[in-house]
């Protein structure tokens, strides 16, 4: 059942630009935070209508059409073929030309983008709040659309501030954008959602000053169990004991620190024989070295990198192992770890606010840079006997949490 309240809205508008612009790939957190409000933002007791920016201009969505495109997303049906208009301007892949052809297609509406105030005043009513979950298209432009063509609020959805507290994990771009980002949050937001306080904290010290009066609030992200398929795992697994790495390959991540300790092992293997390392996750940006020490892998070896496995096919992956390994250098939020406590797997990760917030002490925590002591601890679990699973279960944030949170407000 949706939620209401005396300040619900006359409808919502989600902007979701980054999950067409992401068409086809593997989805990454964000991408997941997106889709989820485009999946459930419908039910909670406003009109519902959906933005995206495209080369063409923009796209706008009602409810039907953003179900169409929700569908899609989830692979549930097939992108329609690419229409001509697709075909204009270089660069795009083929599977973000048929998503944008598809937004034609199930369009309430388009315009070029000088049109935009025009067509939400035309197709939005009055008070619409605007909702932007992807770190994308929160332009002046589109700002000034909500604002003057809709008459309407702007939530948005901050999910780290990582480019600009560990600036050399992030592209060379991505600070400028994100203080460029804060900037326009700082004067226009009517509502910053937190998914984390170790997030908020970090925004409240970035955030600059204003005059605009604005409300913060922290939402922790749903988290659905993820049903284990083990038809779905590849037949040459090894067999127990190994480890799973689960997230994008990227600098941030550990990936290095993982692969030194199994170069130890390896050197000097425990009693029962080298364990497996399963990295699992597409591989992302800055993180050549660690591309090159992948692509050396020896066929056959302890270490195995398994980029394209399905949601059910990673959860069966993480039953079967002896845990969950996380040497993250920084999260607002940390998905992997709540994903496989609440599989009941046991979990070693990164001593971050983040993840103490939400896990508590179901991890074991280490410093993200102490090989010496993920090396130590990896080898106990290696040699322990597997643990029992906990009971009670864990119990993850859920997106009804999420939106009790953030629609009281918006």
């Amino acid at each position: 059942m949706g939620i209401t309240t005396d300040n619900t809205p006359p409808a919502r508008l989600l902007d979701i630009t980054r999950l067409i612009r992401r068409a086809g790939r593997r989805p990454t957190g964000v991408d997941r935070v997106e889709l989820a409000y485009l999946t459930r933002l419908p039910d909670h007791g406003a009109d519902f209508f959906a933005l995206a920016r495209t080369p063409l201009g923009y796209v706008l969505l009602d409810a039907a059409g953003a179900a169409a495109i929700a569908q899609r997303i989830h692979g549930t049906i097939p992108w329609g073929g690419a229409d001509r208009l697709s075909r204009l301007g270089r660069g795009r892949d083929e599977t973000v030309r048929r998503a944008e052809s598809d937004l034609r297609r199930h369009a309430l509406a388009r315009c070029l983008p000088n049109r935009l105030v025009a067509m939400l005043s035309r197709h939005l009513p009055p008070g619409t709040s605007y909702f932007n979950t992807g770190h994308s298209n929160l332009t002046d432009r589109v700002i000034h659309a909500v604002r003057h063509g809709a008459r309407g609020s702007i939530a948005v959805l901050i999910h780290d501030t990582i480019p600009l507290d560990f600036p050399q994990f992030a592209r060379n771009e991505a600070p400028g954008r994100m203080r460029a980002m804060l900037r326009r949050v700082a004067r226009h937001a009517d509502l910053v959602i937190c998914n984390s306080q170790a997030t908020r904290d970090a925004i409240e010290e970035h955030l600059p000053e204003s005059p605009r009066t604005r409300r913060i609030v922290t939402a922790h992200l749903g988290v659905p169990v993820p049903v284990p398929d083990p038809c779905l795992l590849p037949h040459d697994l090894p067999e127990d004991p190994f480890f799973v790495a689960l997230g994008t390959i990227e600098p941030r991540k550990g990936h290095d620190l993982l692969l030194d300790v199994w170069d130890r092992l390896t050197a000097a293997p425990p009693p029962g024989g080298v364990p497996g390392l399963m990295i699992c996750g597409t591989r992302g940006w800055m993180n050549d070295t660690v591309f090159r020490r992948l692509d050396r892998l020896v066929p056959g070896g302890p270490v195995r990198e398994l980029p394209d496995l399905p949601d059910g096919a990673t959860a069966a992956l993480l039953q079967k192992s002896r845990g969950l390994l996380f040497p993250s250098r920084a999260e607002g939020f940390g998905l992997p770890p709540v994903e496989a406590a609440a599989l009941g797997v046991p979990v070693i990760c990164s001593d971050l606010g983040a993840c103490r917030e939400i896990l508590g002490d179901i991890p074991v925590y280490l410093p993200p840079r102490s090989c010496n002591q993920w090396e130590t601890t990896i080898r106990q679990a290696t040699g322990a006997d597997v643990p029992p699973r906990p009971d009670p279960p864990f119990r993850p944030p859920t997106w009804a949490g999420h939106f009790d949170a953030v629609l009281r407000f918006a």
